[in-house]
């Protein structure tokens, strides 16, 4: 009577389980987080494992040297699923990893140069301190909120002030490696999003009511930090609206005659009162000034705020969109 080869422990909530002969620590070769995969035959081997239906899941590459690895599922619509594994400082030079799922990996401290990440699955995964020269990631998906980010959050809502800013320093040295990243590779409409993340982060460190930080909320909600043209659009209709109605019932003056809101007055006459008052906001804002309307009263304090703001919203479209065009 032969004994039965016990299998590796590794066994995930989710039900995902190891079925490979353990070694004496209990786990297997891939999955024991002890043994230090830097052999010139693990490239190969790690290459047969994944191809032979191994689960790659939470396996550990922690200083692994598997420079110029294949981890590519060719001819199929998914890729590997390596799905909580952890590759810190592993060496992924010109590493083929096309449509990898690295859910909840950590490639903390990991080698990128010169890899290949098309498409790949980054959702959740500890991308701090990755080397990313010349590594390519169109189409990658980091997900709304990198790791990172969604930490600091946390601890922001409990309280705890100086875990969330580390937190958030990680989070927009991330978001800056990936910026550059992404420029590297020409991907100026992926680094602008990243751009306005990375700043968002800085924003989330300074003190909570500072003049900085309300300065660099109000430049996100107007222009998104400069990457957001259709913001500054929506913030001048919307200013545009809102003087009209303060000149509906504050008053304006058209051939020596007081246009204003009555009550007295039927709604179509009111509702051509509110028409003139919106061609006189655009005429304001825009700094046209034709003279036809004149302000009166508080309207004048509120043509000269929307004059000054019309004038400065204008120019700062034109740079917006004139950057992201350039791109």
């Amino acid at each position: 009577m032969t004994d039965k080869t016990p299998t590796c422990c590794y066994h995930e909530d989710e039900g995902y389980s190891c079925s490979e002969p353990a070694q004496a620590s209990g786990l297997c070769y891939w999955h024991d987080t002890k043994i230090i995969k830097d052999k010139p035959e693990d490239i190969a081997n790690l290459e047969q494992f994944a191809r032979s239906g191994g689960m790659l899941r939470g396996i550990s590459l922690k200083r692994a040297k598997l420079h110029g690895i294949d981890l590519v599922r060719h001819h199929q619509k998914t890729g590997f699923d390596m799905t909580n594994a952890e590759l810190y400082r592993a060496d992924l030079q010109e590493a083929h990893l096309f449509n990898l799922n690295l859910h909840n990996a950590s490639l903390m401290k990991a080698d990128l140069r010169e890899s290949n990440l098309h498409c790949a699955n980054l959702t959740g995964t500890n991308l701090l301190g990755i080397k990313w020269n010349g590594a390519k990631i169109e189409n990658v998906s980091i997900g709304k909120k990198i790791k990172q980010e969604k930490l600091a959050l946390e601890a922001e809502k409990v309280g705890e002030k100086e875990i969330a800013r580390d937190y958030f320093e990680q989070a927009e040295e991330i978001y800056r490696d990936l910026r550059k990243a992404a420029e590297r590779e020409g991907l100026f409409a992926m680094s602008g999003e990243y751009i306005r993340k990375e700043l968002t982060m800085r924003r989330h460190q300074m003190p909570k009511y500072s003049f900085k930080r309300l300065v660099s909320k109000t430049i996100d909600i107007f222009c998104g930090y400069g990457e957001a043209p259709m913001r500054v659009i929506g913030f001048s209709m919307g200013l545009i609206l809102v003087c009209a109605m303060l000149y509906l019932f504050t008053g304006l003056s058209y051939d020596s005659n007081v246009h204003v809101f009555d009550m007295d007055n039927d709604f179509s006459t009111n509702l051509f009162l509110f028409f003139n008052c919106i061609y006189y906001s655009v005429v304001t804002f825009t700094t046209l000034g034709y003279g036809d309307f004149t302000p009166i009263g508080f309207s004048r304090a509120i043509a000269a705020i929307e004059a000054f703001t019309g004038s400065f919203t204008i120019a700062l479209f034109v740079v917006v969109f004139v950057k992201k065009m350039t791109r």
